[in-house]
C-alpha cells in the first residue's frame, strides 16, 4: 500500500523502531493479498462482486457489517491498496467532527495530486447523526470513498441518507476451518511466529480455533498469549502444553453484549423456539443468554409475554407457570432460581399454542382507533340515580344469570352504530378446543333467538 504522506501512520513507525516490530500478532498478520483472506467466500469467491471490485480497482463507498474479527478492516485496506488510494482510518469511539474535517481537508490536498482517498470509519454505528451527515457531501461529490465498519445492523444504526450512498456487504462469522488456516499461517509467516520454534499439536490448533468463536483476531491474540506464557525448553522450543492452552482459553467464548444485535438475535431465537414448540432449542438459547451474562429477569419478562402471546388460552396455566418462575427466581436468586425459569420455558415450549387472543386484541384495537368514541348502548349503562333511570339507562338489559344456560341469547353488547365483530377465534389446540365449541354453541343460540324474534314479529 502506498504510504500516506498527509496523515501520520504511527503504527508503521512507533512499533518498528530499531527493526523490532512489536505490534500485536493480529496486526502484523493483516492480509495484504486476497489469497490470505480466509472465509467470506460469499463475497470473495471468483466472480463475486466485492472480489471483482477489489481486483479491478473499482473503488466505491460501502458499509461492512459483521461480527468482530471477520475481516472488515482488512477488506477496507485491500480495497484502498488495490485502488492505489490513501487510507485514512477514523475511530468512531475516539474521534469526532474535528477528525472528519481534517480527513476531508487532506483528501482535497491528495486530489490535487490525482490520488483518491478511502476514509475508513471503524465502529461507525457509534457516530451520531450529525457526525454521519458530515460525510454526505464529500461522498456525494466523490471527494472521498467512505468505508464504514460495524458490528450492528446498519438499518438501525446508520442514517438512511448515508446508507443510500453506500453498498452494504454482510460478513459472516468465520467457521473453525478458516480460523485454523489463520493460526497455521501465523506459525509459518515471517511476519508472524516463524522465527520462534513453536511446538503445537493439530488437536490444540483445532481446540484454539473452536474457542475463538469465529473471530480470527481473537484466535491470534490467544495464540500470542500462549506463546508468551509458555517456557523455552532445553532445545529452545516454545512448547504449548495442554495446561498452558487450558489457562489461555479458560474464559467465556460466547459473544453476548446487552443492546447489541447478538443480544436481540438470541432473545428472538428463544422466543421463536418456544413458539415453535422446540423445548430443546429454547433451553439452548436460554442457557446461551444466561452464560453470556443476561439478566434472568429480562428473560423472565419475555417469558411472561410468550405465555400470553403464543400459548394463550390453549393452556392458560402457562401464564401462571411463568409468573411462578419469576417469583421463584426472586426468592432464590442465581443460580438456583434459573432452574425455575428453565422449567417455565420448557413447559411453554411443550404447551399447545394459540395466538387467538393476541390477534383478537390487535383487531379490536384497530377498530377502536378507526371507530372513534362510540357511545355505550343505553341498555348497558348503569343507572345509579333516579334521573338516569328516567332517561332509560339500563332499561331492557337482560341479566345473563336469569337466562337459560346463563346466557342472554341475541343480546347486543357492541355500540349501536357498530355491527358485531368476531375478533376471538379459538384455535384447535388445547383448552381452546373446548372454548371454541362453547362459543359455537352460543352463536347457535343467538341465531335461534333471532329467528324466533323474526317469527314473532311476523305474527
Amino acid at each position: 500500500m502506498q504510504q500516506n504522506s498527509l496523515i501520520d501512520e504511527p503504527e508503521s513507525v512507533t512499533h518498528q523502531q530499531s527493526g523490532l516490530d512489536t505490534r500485536p500478532l493480529a496486526d502484523r498478520l493483516r492480509p495484504e493479498r486476497l489469497e490470505h483472506v480466509y472465509g467470506q467466500q460469499h463475497l470473495l469467491a471468483e466472480g463475486k462482486p466485492l472480489r471483482q471490485a477489489i481486483e479491478e480497482e473499482k473503488l466505491h463507498s460501502m458499509v461492512l457489517w459483521g461480527p468482530p474479527g471477520t475481516g472488515k478492516t482488512t477488506l477496507a485496506r485491500l480495497m484502498a491498496n488495490h485502488g492505489n488510494a490513501r487510507f485514512v482510518s477514523i475511530s468512531a469511539v475516539l474521534d469526532g467532527i474535528k477528525e472528519i474535517r481534517r480527513a476531508v481537508e487532506q483528501a482535497q490536498q491528495a486530489l490535487t495530486h490525482l490520488q483518491s482517498t478511502v476514509v475508513f470509519v471503524d465502529e461507525v454505528h457509534r457516530f451520531n447523526k450529525a457526525q454521519q451527515d458530515a460525510f454526505l457531501p464529500h461522498v456525494e461529490n466523490g471527494l472521498i470513498y467512505f468505508i464504514g465498519a460495524t458490528t450492528e445492523n446498519p438499518s438501525f444504526q446508520l442514517n438512511n441518507a448515508l446508507l443510500s450512498r453506500t453498498r452494504t456487504y454482510v460478513l459472516k462469522t468465520l467457521d473453525d476451518h478458516a480460523v485454523e488456516h489463520v493460526i497455521r499461517r501465523a506459525l509459518k509467516d515471517e511476519k508472524g511466529l516463524l522465527d520462534l520454534d513453536i511446538e503445537i499439536s493439530e488437536d490444540q490448533i483445532v481446540q484454539l480455533a473452536g474457542f475463538a468463536d469465529g473471530d480470527a483476531r481473537r484466535a491470534l491474540n490467544l495464540l500470542e498469549l500462549a506463546v508468551d506464557i509458555c517456557r523455552l525448553n532445553e532445545e529452545e522450543k516454545y512448547i504449548i502444553s495442554d495446561e498452558v492452552l487450558g489457562n489461555v482459553i479458560s474464559g467465556s467464548l460466547r459473544r453476548f453484549d446487552k443492546g447489541s444485535d447478538a443480544f436481540y438475535d438470541q432473545i428472538s431465537a428463544l422466543h421463536k423456539s418456544v413458539r415453535g414448540s422446540s423445548p430443546d432449542a429454547a433451553l439452548y438459547w436460554f442457557t446461551r443468554m444466561i452464560d453470556g451474562g443476561c439478566d434472568p429477569l429480562y428473560i423472565m419478562r419475555r417469558a411472561v409475554r410468550m405465555a400470553s402471546e403464543d400459548v394463550g388460552n390453549a393452556d392458560p396455566r402457562a401464564l401462571r407457570v411463568a409468573l411462578d418462575a419469576w417469583e421463584t427466581y426472586e426468592r432464590l436468586g442465581s443460580p438456583e432460581g434459573e432452574l425455575a425459569i428453565a422449567q417455565a420455558i420448557a413447559y411453554m415450549a411443550c404447551a399447545p399454542k394459540s395466538n387467538a387472543v393476541y390477534m383478537a386484541y390487535k383487531a379490536a384495537m384497530q377498530d377502536v382507533k378507526a371507530g372513534g368514541s362510540l357511545p355505550v348502548p343505553i341498555h348497558l349503562c348503569n343507572a345509579p340515580t333516579a334521573l338516569m333511570k328516567e332517561l332509560g339507562y339500563g332499561r331492557d338489559y337482560r341479566y345473563a344469570h336469569d337466562e337459560p344456560e346463563a346466557y342472554a341469547a341475541g343480546e347486543q353488547y357492541f355500540p349501536d352504530a357498530m355491527s358485531p365483530r368476531e375478533y376471538y377465534r379459538p384455535v384447535n389446540q388445547g383448552l381452546e378446543i373446548r372454548i371454541g365449541e362453547k362459543l359455537k354453541h352460543l352463536r347457535e343460540l343467538d341465531m335461534l333467538y333471532v329467528e324466533q324474534a323474526k317469527r314473532e314479529a311476523q305474527t
